[in-house]
């Protein structure tokens, strides 16, 4: 009697703690990639508590200044000025900075 109790329980698996199982290996999965891609592109200053400014593709069309100050973080695009109907400003010169800190103004011609 005994060895047919045995047997018994042994069929009477609970599907849903596997389920469940399988949800927490995916959780640590998830978990693992969000901190693998955080350190692989050196994205680890976006998580701390100091004020940072981020340039993407400096010197082209595509540019993007990302500024955090605080809690707020602000997005600047070249392209969006571009695509602009109206012009926003133009060039008028080049400033230069010092080694000292001094700015240097040279106005265009």
């Amino acid at each position: 009697m005994r060895r047919r109790q045995i047997i018994k329980n042994e069929d009477n698996t609970d599907i849903m703690a596997t389920v469940s199982n399988l949800f927490d290996v995916a959780m640590v999965f998830a978990v693992a990639l969000m901190v693998a891609l955080v350190t692989k592109f050196k994205m680890t200053e976006i998580f701390s508590q100091e004020d940072y400014t981020i340039v993407k593709n400096p010197g082209t069309q595509q540019m993007e200044i990302i500024t955090k100050k605080g809690e707020k973080i602000t997005k600047y695009s070249t392209a969006d000025q571009q695509t602009s109907a109206s012009p926003k400003g133009r060039k008028v010169g080049i400033a230069y900075e010092l080694e000292t800190g001094e700015i240097i103004y040279v106005p265009e011609k």
